[in-house]
């Protein structure tokens, strides 16, 4: 009897252990790790990119990259291939996560700054409509009752905080600045057709101008070693580089918005043959399906 209760003590230990270790992930070698944040590196400066447009501009961009950087790396090793969520999904999310999270800890206003500045806020929208114009500091000092230097302070203070509303001087969070919005099936699929003609545009473009771009833009590479690399001055890439994108924006005008495409004054000149033969090209690239091929069923850019 002691003996068949161990072995099935014994058994249901093993099996246990056996579901322990099934439910555990299945975690990528680092060779793999290496790989999948390599090829996601991209990602970390779109997503900065694109918070960074709606956000003031004192706040620093290294400081956003390097929490990117650290998610990326973060969601790599907690990353499970067998749950069929792809990478690029679930990295976003964490990378966005610590974007946000970074903003919070730049947000240093203490609430007597925020008091202070609602205050300010208030009393100029009173003055401003009952004198028909814009209050000077120093009838707005005058009006809340303090000196013109400690209202100079309380503008000091506001400019630091990072994370504060601009407008009504809120106790706005960083997803109030950084608001979502979960697109419909027709704006996605807007919104891939577009990376999409943005990546054929760049195809389609003169050797020397697609590798400016490609250097600048998608591996953000110093404009110091592009022009090294190409044996010219930076002032030269700079010329290569806004030449490029005003070919890609009237390519992509040309396709999307035709009406936004600038009028040539000669229409049958050199410049005006060669860029119509540049749309063409862009045309040429591939059709709505090939278009769609460059992101993921999300919207997310496939990884190169």
């Amino acid at each position: 009897m002691t003996v068949t209760t161990e072995a099935k003590t014994t058994a249901e230990t093993d099996a246990q252990t056996d579901t322990q270790s099934d439910a555990r992930p299945t975690a990528l070698s680092p060779a793999e790790l290496d790989a999948v944040v390599r090829s996601h590196l991209p990602l970390v400066g779109h997503l900065v990119r694109e918070m960074l447009g709606r956000l003031p501009a004192h706040v620093s961009r290294e400081d956003l990259v390097s929490a990117g950087m650290a998610a990326l790396a973060h969601a790599a090793k907690g990353f499970d291939p067998s749950r069929g969520i792809p990478f690029g999904s679930f990295a976003t999310t964490r990378i966005r996560g610590a974007l946000l999270d970074e903003l919070r800890g730049l947000d240093w206003a203490s609430r007597s700054v925020r008091t202070r500045a609602r205050k300010v806020e208030t009393t100029q929208q009173e003055l401003t409509a009952t004198l028909g114009r814009t209050p000077t500091q120093t009838e707005l000092a005058e009006a809340l009752g303090v000196a013109p230097e400690e209202l100079k302070a309380i503008d000091d203070d506001v400019q630091r905080a990072v994370v504060l509303s601009l407008q009504g001087f809120t106790a706005g969070t960083a997803e109030d600045l950084v608001p979502e919005r979960t697109p419909g099936p027709e704006d996605l699929i807007l919104h891939r057709e577009k990376i999409g003609y943005l990546h054929h545009a760049v195809n389609a473009l003169p050797e020397r101008l697609r590798h400016v771009v490609t250097a600048y833009f998608f591996q953000e590479r110093a404009m110091t070693d592009i022009a090294a690399e190409l044996g010219v001055t930076e002032s030269r890439i700079s010329q290569l580089r806004s030449e490029a994108l005003v070919l890609l924006r009237d390519g992509l005008n040309n396709h999307l918005d035709p009406q936004l495409v600038a009028r040539q004054e000669r229409g049958n000149g050199c410049v005006a043959r060669r860029r119509e033969a540049y749309y063409s090209q862009i045309a040429r690239q591939g059709d709505l399906s090939a278009r769609l091929a460059h992101t993921t069923a999300l919207g997310m850019p496939l990884a190169a």
